[in-house]
């Protein structure tokens, strides 16, 4: 009913009840009349001033609207009903005119209530944020200070029972945080040092010291509000349809209704005296054509979808994302950190030849690894300084994005990647356990070469989510930067349908090109840091949010907040859900407008039926909308 662009989508919050009161003194003022008229004749003054007020209760808002529209040149619904409403009163139908506007307003609140519904169940995510923060000074001692006043690397203590303040790192003590405002996850999370733990979080039993690593504004918390309100301000391709033809519509349902009042003189009908007069029938196939119902039907939907999603774990930014995902019929992933956990440890950590300088080899891997933010970077670092390495400057450090980093360490040029980009020689495999995901990182400087290999995990969802993807007859693909033997295993482990190994982010890129020119909607699931090209090239990209977050959030069409890949499967569920609630909504709004006035142009159907589908169908797309703000996941 009510258009939501531009300004209006920061109308205060809480305006559905202020449209309530006015459709409730409508509504009151229109029943009194009633009463009046029944006592004091048909022209009493009490009944003609009670009429009056209640029509101006009920036409105040969409009054105020009107000539918003009118000022920037533009024609809406609100201009329509408001013509209607006077039209009632020159054809004697004050009544109908009064119903029209109290039916309208009600509506109006409904719809409001709705969008604030949607609005609210984000705004509780921040709701649960914490005010106050106990700051641990230099001597251990403990002081109250605003959260906001927070700032990286300083330290807090957060006790049984209360919200964590701000993003940071456990430093000592163990505990387990309930995370599910912002993952949807009932199972709250184990703590211990080394762990992240996210503001707006509940700390269960034990006692957390954590340093702080963002500062409030920068938290996840406020991240993901922040991206999520961006989100429901963008239009899904449906609505800005809709919205495009609008104004066009508008005229196009004062036109019709003009050339029915124009046809039914020349064909002998009075303009006024009752539901046969010229001028009642037109105004009936006014209301009836008015698109309220047909504005509504997609971000009733859409944003409610929206919400949802961001209590279970699923942040779709923008309608966009939220149509175009049920769409998804081949989803590709990237490997590690999104099928794999992303977190693998070095086996071994070979250098050669025999006789080689191995701590100078170890400090220039450490040095160089230190200053990139590959998956792998975090194990090799870990290993080296393990065995006494230690980071040293580096000069004139290069990427080459998919094969490695190059760069002078103490005089001497340096490459670390593949075994391609450094210039590896063939050497016996490393000795792990049969069937590992093995991966390899190589350095060399000419002469000394070192062979990191590493070790990852399938993740324990990875392949339950890849069944239930084939289920719903989506084809599944694994594109990886990494070698053939790492590529094989994985894919053989999670059940993938196809694989293909050694890429570098353009062959990802052209992969899913391809795929997208054999008619397949495609989805690139990724990190967000790496795959960039890939994300980008995908009909919808898909961000794991917890490694890398800032890069997901920001490159990706829709982010899995806690890194769960089962939660792309809620993510489609959700998407086709809602797809489905626009269908009926659109079929609905169209049907009624549509059914209703053929059955005014060739039947004498009373204001007070067309003002009743009109009103009810937009009521029921707004609450078939609302009703996927309960939308819980299948387990």
């Amino acid at each position: 009913m009510h258009d939501h662009s531009g300004d209006e989508e920061h109308e205060a919050a809480g305006e559905w009840r202020k449209l309530a009161l006015l459709a409730l003194l409508c509504g009151s003022f229109g029943l009194l009349s009633l009463i009046a008229k029944h006592f004091g004749g048909t022209e009493s003054p009490w009944g003609l001033l009670l009429i009056g007020a209640s029509c101006l209760a009920g036409g105040w808002d969409a009054a105020i609207d009107a000539w918003a529209s009118l000022k920037a040149r533009r024609i809406d619904v609100h201009l329509l009903m408001l013509v209607v409403a006077v039209g009632a009163w020159i054809v004697g139908a004050r009544e109908e005119g009064a119903l029209l506007l109290f039916l309208f307003s009600t509506a109006g609140a409904i719809e409001h209530y709705a969008m604030d519904r949607t609005r609210g169940a984000i705004d509780a995510l921040l709701d649960r944020a914490p005010k106050q923060a106990r700051l641990l000074g230099e001597n251990d001692t403990e002081t109250e200070i605003a959260v906001a006043s927070l700032r990286p690397d300083d330290r807090i203590v957060i006790l049984p029972g209360e919200l964590v303040p701000a993003d940071g790192i456990v430093l000592s003590g163990e505990s387990a945080v309930d995370e599910s405002n912002l993952t949807g996850e009932a199972k709250p999370a184990a703590k211990m040092p080394g762990s992240t733990v996210s503001g707006g979080t509940l700390n269960s039993w034990g006692r957390l010291v954590v340093r702080v690593t963002k500062a409030e504004i920068d938290s996840a918390l406020h991240r993901i509000v922040r991206l999520i309100r961006e989100a429901q301000e963008s239009k899904a391709p449906a609505q800005r349809t809709i919205d495009r033809w609008g104004d066009v519509y508008a005229i196009f349902t004062l036109s019709a209704a003009a050339l029915f009042f124009i046809a039914l003189l020349m064909t002998g009908t009075p303009i006024t005296g009752g539901e046969g007069s010229a001028l009642y029938r037109s105004m009936t196939l006014l209301v009836v054509l008015s698109p309220c119902a047909l504005v509504l039907s997609v971000p009733s939907a859409v944003l409610a979808a929206i919400a949802a999603g961001a209590r279970n774990g699923i942040l779709f930014r923008g309608g966009a994302a939220v149509e175009r995902l049920a769409d998804v019929d081949c989803v590709c992933f990237d490997k590690t950190g999104t099928l794999t956990a992303g977190e693998p440890e070095v086996a071994a950590l070979e250098v050669f030849p025999a006789g080689a300088d191995r701590r100078r080899a170890l400090d220039a891997l450490l040095s160089l690894e230190s200053g990139t933010t590959h998956p792998f970077a975090a194990g090799v670092v870990r290993a080296c300084r393990r065995e006494g390495a230690t980071q040293q400057p580096v000069q004139g450090l290069s990427n080459s994005p998919g094969q490695g980093v190059a760069g002078s360490v103490a005089g001497t040029r340096w490459s670390v990647g593949t075994r391609e980009f450094v210039g590896g020689h063939d050497l016996p495999p490393a000795t792990v356990e049969a069937g590992a995901i093995v991966s390899e990182v190589w350095a060399s400087d000419g002469s000394i070469v070192v062979r990191a290999t590493l070790v990852d995990q399938i993740r324990v969802e990875s392949r339950p989510t890849l069944a239930a993807l084939h289920a719903r007859k989506i084809r599944t693909v694994m594109l990886t930067g990494d070698r053939e033997e790492a590529a094989a295993a994985a894919a053989h482990q999670v059940g993938v349908q196809s694989y293909a190994a050694a890429l570098t982010p353009d062959a990802k890129m052209a992969a899913i090109r391809r795929y997208s020119a054999e008619g397949h909607v495609v989805a690139m699931v990724g990190d967000g840091v790496n795959d960039a090209p890939s994300l980008a090239a995908a009909d919808v990209a898909i961000g794991m949010g917890g490694r890398g977050s800032d890069a997901a959030l920001e490159s990706s069409d829709l982010v899995l907040t806690d890194d769960r890949i089962g939660r792309l499967v809620d993510a489609i569920e959700l998407s086709r859900t809602a797809r489905a609630a626009i269908r009926f909504n659109v079929i609905v709004s169209i049907s009624a407008a549509l059914g209703m006035a053929a059955y005014v142009v060739f039947n004498r159907a009373p204001l007070t039926l067309g003002v009743a589908v009109h009103e009810g169908s937009t009521v029921l797309v707004c609450l078939n909308g609302l009703r996927l703000l309960g939308y819980r996941p299948k387990r």
